[in-house]
């Protein structure tokens, strides 16, 4: 076994070029690979599978479905991925977490499922105008869409419905909640909160993501938030996750947790260096 940790992913960004700075400035033993490249056989044994891949593995690709599936593999092969891939299916599906959270007790908006165009322009109707269309699986803020009107709900459900997409008859449509023009986004470790920003929505769009322009500022931590993120992260398996929330009239309200996060952002407004956070967490998962 020539290391004992390794990074996947399928798009070098920011952050996982801080995690590797982070491997190299502790002196650990790292390997790499691109998830696009990767052949897996289903017959690779146990000790082979490990010789090349290490102790533990972190997981960090940015596909859903090739992130979870990689996850499940290496598993199978008794390796240590985080996030796992129970972890990685709740976050990367918004149906599924939002089930968490029911579970938990975690206060989060309401939110109809249904499966059919018929079924969910009356779940639009029922919840009132306006109401929030998600895709069940994604990130970025694409597909989500505010739902105004009536004329507006039925022609948006009916292009999703009569795409060809697997999940596209799916339809996830979420309570519009009153709320500053803003979300929380935080970054949790393991039994850690690391840190919160503000994500303030641009001039031009209601959304609060920073791929679409949003701005961030510093949220100060409090224990009512910090208690609310670690249930939030314990109610989906925990590991190394951003959970999302809203303050509404009736308090924070967690809306998304996301299973590979960016934190970028977050970093400008703590004294944690969280790329070191991250593999101090895995170098510990390594070594049980």
């Amino acid at each position: 076994m020539n290391n004992r940790i390794s990074i996947i992913y399928d798009r070098v960004r920011w952050e996982e070029k801080e995690i590797f700075k982070a491997l190299e400035h502790k002196n650990i033993q790292f390997s790499k690979f691109d998830a696009k490249t990767l052949v897996l056989h289903s017959d690779d044994s146990v000790q082979s599978i490990q010789d090349v891949y290490g102790n533990s593995i972190l997981q960090r690709c940015i596909s859903h479905y090739r992130g979870m599936l990689i996850a499940h593999y290496l598993e199978s092969k008794n390796c240590s991925v985080v996030n796992n891939s129970s972890t990685s299916r709740t976050c990367g599906n918004k149906f599924l977490s939002t089930l968490a959270f029911e579970k938990a007790g975690i206060a989060t908006p309401l939110t109809l499922f249904s499966f059919s165009d018929k079924s969910a322009v009356n779940s639009v109707a029922s919840l009132g105008y306006p109401s929030v269309l998600k895709p069940i699986v994604g990130s970025w803020g694409r597909g989500v869409v505010k739902l105004n009107d009536m004329d507006s709900a039925k022609a948006l459900i009916e292009m999703r419905y009569n795409d060809d997409g697997l999940l596209s008859k799916i339809f996830y449509i979420q309570q519009h909640v009153n709320r500053p023009p803003r979300d929380i986004r935080t970054v949790v470790v393991g039994n850690e909160v690391l840190g919160a920003e503000y994500r303030y929505s641009s001039n031009d769009d209601w959304r609060t993501n920073l791929s679409l322009g949003a701005k961030i500022e510093n949220c100060p931590m409090t224990k009512e938030l910090e208690d609310v993120v670690i249930k939030a992260s314990e109610s989906v398996g925990g590991g190394i996750l951003g959970v999302d929330l809203m303050e509404s009239d009736d308090g924070l309200l967690v809306h998304e947790i996301n299973n590979n996060v960016e934190f970028k952002g977050i970093s400008k407004f703590t004294n944690d260096n969280i790329a070191h956070k991250i593999v101090d967490y895995i170098d510990t998962v390594s070594k049980r």
